[in-house]
């Protein structure tokens, strides 16, 4: 494997398949000590095709092993997105009143005699840990001939009304079902016909429950809802989220409707949902999400294999002055990949005279505190030898963070990849926090302890080597500096 995961551009310490096409992850589940992330896969090509489930486990969400492809298209079509869950009192019957794992996803094919796509839901159960499926004999389980784009079931075991829901993705809205076991749904509503983006069509929903703020009395549901591809839009795919209260049937939207969240203000962050059944006593939410955009996944310059994940993120509510907003933090067991340490502190950087250090290595996490003297912008530059370059800067005058890959490196095959990437981000206390995640050919960036994070593809024909530590217009304080060289997963 470690030869195979040498190519050119492959990611070091990001998911990514053996070989061949991957894009959304898929039944996302932790049961008996594992971590389960299932992932749409075709098999026999690097460009999108006859949907199959992957499948890989981990015991830290870092370090993962491939296993055999899971679920393969049958006589009710592709295996298009889904999630799974652990029906913990066999409310199925499966299990012979053991625990289980749950497979629903959607069944994908065409009504007969027609080329009209048709989208049906659809289980899949396993009595050993995932390692084998077996679909169950009665899918579909749940179809609407009226609604075309019927897909992406996201399914959770909601406590206080005793039921299953699903959160399913209906063309321009998310439609709610309940169960009491997972084979029979009953219609409980729908949502966001009015409210958020709508500059694509709608999919892989996610919703869940966190505290704000940390307060376990205090709690609100937050709705992940990916948008598309839409060609009048220069962005490509996205993920926005709504923060609201949840009953077990209705979703109400606390923040006006034309008001929009986005999840990420990088271009490679769709498709992500969170992991099913953590431990209670685990207390977290993770994040995963897929490491590309519909606008050009078919044409990133890879050869062998196409696409990654992001890294794991641990995913929290804050109070802000706009309102409540997701946090988002890389999960703390990156620690067990993070090598050699060096940290630089008080250092002035100039307008005039930019601060260039080797980087150790070409995996980096990089933490940088910008304090602000009499700048207008700064930030910091990551370079090779070949005149490439990403720059992460933060505008002080238009209190915005950006991530420019204008001159990365390879960004021909789509007039959509080359980019400044920004959103607004207020600094705090006069000062800048960055974190970031340097991979062969991504960038993570997360501002201010995840109130902004920026995730980003970048194909350099060289390895950076550089850092620059960068001033406009006057004076920045960098009182810390810490290099890491990372690991990678695959050694």
């Amino acid at each position: 494997m470690l030869n195979l995961y040498n190519q050119k551009h492959r990611p070091q310490f990001h998911f990514s398949p053996e070989e061949k096409w991957m894009n959304d992850p898929n039944g996302m589940v932790f049961f008996n000590g594992e971590y389960h992330l299932f992932y749409q896969h075709h098999p026999f090509g690097t460009t999108w095709g006859p949907m199959h489930w992957g499948h890989a486990v981990s015991k830290d969400l870092i370090h993962w092993e491939h296993l055999p492809i899971a679920l393969h298209p049958d006589e009710h079509g592709a295996i298009f997105s889904g999630s799974a869950v652990v029906d913990w009192n066999d409310t199925t019957g499966f299990f012979d009143g053991e625990a289980g794992l749950v497979a629903v996803y959607t069944s994908a094919d065409h009504y007969p005699d027609s080329d009209r796509p048709r989208q049906r839901q659809s289980l899949a159960y396993s009595k050993d840990n995932g390692r084998t499926w077996m679909k169950y004999e009665g899918n579909p389980v749940l179809s609407e001939e009226k609604i075309t784009d019927y897909r992406d079931p996201k399914v959770f075991w909601h406590d206080e009304s005793n039921k299953w829901v699903m959160i399913l993705a209906t063309g321009q809205s998310v439609t709610l079902y309940t169960s009491a076991n997972l084979k029979e749904w009953e219609f409980a509503s729908e949502f966001g016909r009015t409210a958020g983006s709508h500059d694509g069509v709608w999919e892989c929903p996610d919703l869940f429950e966190l505290p704000v703020d940390g307060e376990a009395n205090d709690n609100k549901w937050v709705m992940l809802v990916s948008i598309g591809d839409n060609p009048d839009f220069p962005e490509g795919s996205r993920t926005q989220y709504f923060v609201g209260q949840f009953d077990g049937r209705t979703f109400v939207n606390e923040n006006r409707d034309d008001t929009i969240l986005w999840l990420d203000f990088g271009r490679d962050n769709y498709a992500g949902v969170s992991w099913s059944d953590l431990p209670k006593e685990d207390g977290r939410r993770i994040y995963l999400g897929w490491m590309s955009n519909w606008r050009y996944a078919n044409q990133v310059p890879t050869e062998e294999w196409r696409s990654a994940m992001t890294l794991p993120r641990e995913l929290s509510l804050a109070r802000t002055e706009s309102g409540v907003r997701l946090v988002q933090k890389m999960v703390s067991e990156i620690n067990s990949i993070r090598e050699h340490t060096e940290v630089i502190q008080d250092l002035t950087v100039k307008s005039d005279s930019p601060v260039t250090i080797d980087m150790l290595s070409s995996l980096m996490e990089v933490n940088v505190r910008f304090e602000k003297k009499d700048s207008t912008a700064f930030g910091i530059i990551f370079k090779n030898a070949v005149q490439e370059w990403t720059v992460v800067q933060y505008d002080a005058e238009s209190e915005k963070i950006m991530v420019d890959r204008r001159q990365a490196g390879i960004s021909l095959f789509s007039e959509s990849f080359p980019a400044i990437q920004e959103t607004m981000l207020k600094m705090e206390e006069g000062k800048i926090h960055l974190q970031i995640f340097m991979d062969t050919s991504s960038i993570e960036a997360v501002a201010n302890d995840g109130k902004a994070v920026c995730t980003s593809l970048v194909f350099p024909n060289q390895p950076y080597d550089k850092i620059v530590l960068f001033s406009n217009n006057g004076e920045t304080h960098v009182s810390s500096l810490k290099l890491t060289s990372l690991n990678s997963i695959w050694g």
